[in-house]
């Protein structure tokens, strides 16, 4: 179930939530994971923007569509989450557990 904690500007969503709101078109996925890392296999349709190189290039996120943001477990796609929050966006949400949860549910990657 989605969690949004009043201390974060951002909300936390599960797989099957990522899932979901992919069959949609106003969502993108934001892959924050270094580009060797996102070789090796990535949800499909995701935008590789290392979370080192975000700041400096968050005009590259769409204003209008809600972001996923991912990582490998979770924590680096946290910090891609406030770093967009900080940048003006609000509509951005964190996947839990990641790469790994999504390759672990069975779903598909793309390489």
């Amino acid at each position: 179930m989605a969690v949004k904690n009043p201390q974060e500007p951002f909300t936390r969503i599960t797989i099957e939530e990522a899932r979901e709101m992919l069959s949609r078109d106003d969502v993108v996925v934001i892959d924050v994971r270094e580009p060797h890392e996102y070789a090796r296999g990535h949800l499909p349709g995701a935008k590789l923007i290392p979370v080192n190189s975000l700041f400096v290039r968050h005009q590259e996120l769409p204003k209008d569509k809600e972001i996923i943001f991912v990582c490998a477990v979770g924590q680096r796609s946290a910090l891609a989450c406030e770093i967009a929050a900080a940048s003006g966006f609000s509509r951005i949400y964190n996947l839990e557990g990641g790469t790994e949860a999504w390759i672990k549910a069975g779903l598909p990657i793309e390489k």
